[in-house]
């Protein structure tokens, strides 16, 4: 009877290693939910990006106004008459 009990629990923890330690075990399984985070996190930011980009491509192929915001803003083209003014934020 003591060798039938002996042998069930060294199979029974032979079957928990097995659950934490082994191949796709308990281990594994947070170490990718991790992982699964973080590429969510990151196609998250993608995400935003892609859609910053496609409202200016949206902008650019719909109307002047936007491609003259544009020219005003990077490369301080005025119109003859007119006064620019570039207001920065203060560096603290």
């Amino acid at each position: 009877m003591r060798l039938l009990i002996l042998t069930l629990t060294v199979v029974l923890l032979l079957f928990q290693y097995d659950f934490w330690f082994g191949k796709n075990g308990y281990l594994d399984y947070k170490e990718t939910a991790s992982e699964i985070a973080v590429h969510k996190e990151e196609n998250t930011k993608l995400s935003q990006r892609n859609q910053v980009v496609a409202a200016e491509i949206k902008d650019l192929r719909e109307g002047v106004d936007a491609i003259q915001e544009r020219a005003r803003l990077q490369y301080e083209l005025v119109k003859p008459n007119e006064t620019f003014y570039r207001i920065s934020k203060e560096n603290k």
